[in-house]
């Protein structure tokens, strides 16, 4: 047999198995509208993330390949919020406009098939998911290189929203044109950050090209599209909204460069068994007094991923601190901790218990 027939009788089989994924999808999406149906009838939440999370990790922890396993996530999100779609339409809010990087971060952690909703600010976001405009918010909490994102911690301090999610994203640019040659670019734009984290790259390749700043890598975008001579960097996804062509690809000179997004919401989230807590809190100005805090969780071998201080407006030199950890409000030891932890602080608030990111 030649070469090309037993191809074309493997891309016979492939499609006989793409036939067979399609019905499955199709069996999927019909018990999905049964339970909708259900779930409308008692008033029950139609979008349960420990239910999500708990597909998730069941289909990794099954996979046997060599379907690799790090796809399995990306796959199945879409899968199941196209079947969400069927129950109900969900709204999430993110820091605009579109293709940002919280886009990104919206469309990782929701799927494709939600509304999503860019604002203008964190403030906004944070105050469309607490007026109950949308359902759900998406901002950026910290960078892998350039550290914590004050106005999303500031935010805490006054808002009443609820952590209920996290995902990492990796921070990669392209460098975009509407020709897509190299020859024709005559400016560079984009967000400052943006810029910085590709001046290596940049420096080698275009020593002689200007710089211009943006206020947003999308609308650096947006500037290449009204002129050909201007080329941005941006993400991948603005390449696709903005009908761009792609220069030059992956141009960040860190390629371990992330950054960690929240999922705000209004409610609680049911334990996973892989979870995550934050909460902040005040402690009087003394000596030991953080210390004393930090000692409960040692003693409740609790593991500490992040601690962070804010300066707390109008009182010069006192400080708010934000902790992020191991487990759920409902275990055993966090309960013990944070009733510990009643008698030492001045004030405390629990943000959310979420599932952990795990990729």
């Amino acid at each position: 047999m030649k070469e090309e027939d037993e191809i074309q009788l493997l891309r016979q089989k492939i499609e006989k198995v793409d036939d067979e994924i399609l019905g499955l999808l199709n069996n999927r999406a019909k018990i999905v509208q049964q339970i909708g149906q259900i779930k409308s009838k008692i008033k029950m939440n139609f979008y349960n993330p420990r239910r999500e999370e708990e597909i998730l990790q069941r289909l990794k922890s099954l996979n046997s390949g060599p379907f690799p396993r790090w796809a399995i996530p990306y796959v199945f999100r879409e899968i199941i919020s196209a079947c969400r779609s069927l129950e109900t339409e969900m709204t999430v809010a993110f820091l605009g406009p579109l293709a940002t990087f919280s886009h990104i971060a919206a469309i990782q952690y929701f799927g494709s098939s939600v509304q999503f909703i860019p604002e203008n600010t964190i403030q906004a976001v944070f105050e469309a998911v607490e007026k109950g405009k949308v359902d759900y918010g998406v901002v950026p909490v910290e960078n892998s290189t350039e550290g914590p994102v004050n106005s999303t911690l500031d935010m805490f301090i006054q808002s009443e929203v609820r952590i209920c999610g996290e995902i990492m994203v990796r921070i990669s640019h392209d460098l975009l044109s509407q020709s897509g040659k190299s020859e024709e670019v005559q400016r560079i734009s984009s967000h400052p950050q943006a810029l910085s984290q590709c001046q290596g790259w940049l420096k080698r390749n275009y020593p002689h090209v200007q710089w211009v700043e943006a206020a947003s890598t999308a609308n650096a975008a947006q500037q290449a599209t009204e002129d050909p001579k201007i080329a941005a960097i941006a993400s991948s996804l603005a390449s696709h909204l903005y009908g761009l062509k792609v220069v030059a690809n992956q141009i960040e000179d860190n390629p371990n460069n992330f950054t960690r997004f929240l999922i705000l919401g209004r409610g609680e989230v049911e334990r996973t068994g892989k979870d995550k807590t934050s909460i902040l809190f005040s402690i009087s100005h003394t000596p030991g007094a953080l210390y004393q805090i930090l000692q409960i969780y040692y003693d409740q071998r609790i593991n500490l991923t992040k601690i962070e201080s804010r300066p707390i407006k109008g009182k010069p030199w006192e400080y708010l601190f934000f902790i992020d950890f191991e487990g759920h409000i409902t275990d055993a030891n966090v309960m013990e901790a944070l009733e510990r932890m009643k008698g030492r602080v001045i004030s405390m608030r629990v943000l959310g218990s979420y599932p952990q990111f795990i990729q």
